[in-house]
């Protein structure tokens, strides 16, 4: 399996990490262990491993327990010394970080080293915020989740989500640092930058509404609409970074508005949240928000309930023509504006039967995302552990000879 993008450093500091990664696994592996198991199992030296536990004893990331009956320390009789003792991880030290830079709010997540999640925050922000106070937010949220300061050295790596196909610098527009040396310079470590749907994308089908399966076809409606692939049990980034642009398919080919994209009538242009608004009003309803049109149409309003039955029927034909293409186990539908409920889901499930291959009605479910506004951010953690099976064949950053254009779409 690749591995995540390390601190760049000589050959022997590459190697002391290596072998932090070995005890680390082993302690996930096994729960906590001895000086002497962690030797037997890992086949350093003993005066590596030691320098090894020291080193990682002292940033907390390991703690030494008084071992007690059962707890798989050495069994051997012992004298009058030191008590037998245990090495664990420490829940308490953070390793990776994940964050998503949407359009309009940032999301935060982080996990501990035994690769459980610590927690999750977000904020939001108006759409056209500066990268630095979008980056201030998120070092806010994640001092929010670990309750303290942060112990930047016990982490590895961070892994980021922005808007848009990320294949160059996310944005050095009006003078500003990229968002990725932005990054480095506040918390000081490597960082992962990929496009935060498609890393949803991952986070659903590892942890949430498509878990355990190999086929899936993930598609987020928010402010922006895109979506992810996960083929053959590998998630899938594209020659160029650009899998996953679902928001930019051809509705309104010729009638439709103008996308930022280019394009004219992409589904983009009639199912994110802001074009749905504008549809409803259109037609003669008042909504501030979706929380407002939520609530007209669970009155029953008709103007409200057609413009969502519209809107359904594009987002279902188009998922249907990409179920016809791609043959996923699970389609998946997240993001703010499936918060309307059945609504929308509905006309999507019945479209999405009219127009997928007979064949293939039965044996296509369409469940909604579970994982939320969080979804980008865990997605980022994934991608820096790199531990899933569906990253064994994806690149853990894009490969510089293959960025032919910048990514100057702000989130």
């Amino acid at each position: 399996m690749n591995a995540p993008t390390r601190p760049s450093g000589s050959p022997l500091v590459q190697l002391r990490h290596g072998h932090q990664e070995l005890v680390l696994g082993l302690l996930r592996a096994h729960g906590p262990l001895s000086r002497g198991e962690l030797g037997k199992r890992c086949g350093l030296s003993r005066t590596t491993l030691y320098d090894i536990l020291a080193g990682l004893l002292a940033d907390g990331v390991v703690v030494a327990r008084e071992a007690g009956p059962g707890t798989g320390a050495d069994t051997a009789p012992r004298g009058r010394g030191r008590p037998a003792e245990t090495l664990a991880l420490n829940p308490a030290a953070g390793q990776a970080i994940g964050i998503d830079f949407a359009r309009r709010a940032v999301h935060v997540a982080a996990v501990n080293v035994a690769h459980e999640i610590v927690g999750s925050a977000g904020e939001p922000h108006p759409a056209d915020l500066p990268w630095p106070e979008r980056v201030a937010i998120a070092a806010h949220l994640i001092g929010t989740l670990t309750g303290g300061p942060l112990r930047l050295s016990t982490l590895t790596a961070m892994g980021v989500g922005v808007v848009g196909p990320v294949v160059g610098p996310p944005d050095e527009t009006a003078g500003a640092p990229p968002l990725e040396t932005l990054l480095r310079e506040r918390f000081g470590m490597p960082v992962l930058v990929d496009n935060n749907t498609r890393l949803a994308a991952l986070a659903e089908s590892i942890w949430g509404a498509a878990a355990g399966h190999q086929d899936v076809l993930y598609l987020r409606l928010s402010h922006g609409v895109g979506g992810g692939l996960v083929t053959g049990g590998s998630l899938h980034r594209g020659a160029y970074g650009l899998s996953g642009e679902f928001g930019h398919i051809p509705v309104h080919p010729t009638e439709g508005a103008r996308c930022e994209c280019g394009g004219v009538g992409c589904l983009e242009t009639v199912a994110s949240v802001n074009a749905v608004l504008a549809a409803y009003r259109a037609a003669g309803g008042q909504a501030d928000d979706l929380a407002d049109l939520a609530a007209a149409a669970q009155a029953g309003d008709t103007l409200a309930l057609g413009v969502l039955r519209e809107v359904g029927a594009m987002i279902g034909t188009v998922l249907a023509a990409l179920s016809n293409a791609i043959g996923p186990q699970v389609i998946v539908v997240g993001g703010e504006l499936t918060r309307l409920g059945a609504p929308l889901i509905e006309p999507i499930e019945e479209a999405l039967a009219a127009h997928v291959m007979r064949i293939s009605r039965h044996r296509v479910g369409l469940r909604r995302a579970t994982l939320g506004d969080a979804g980008g951010a865990l997605g980022g953690i994934a991608l820096v552990l790199h531990e899933s099976p569906l990253l064994s064949r994806y690149p853990a950053e894009p490969d510089p000879e293959e960025r032919p254009m910048n990514h100057s779409r702000r989130p």
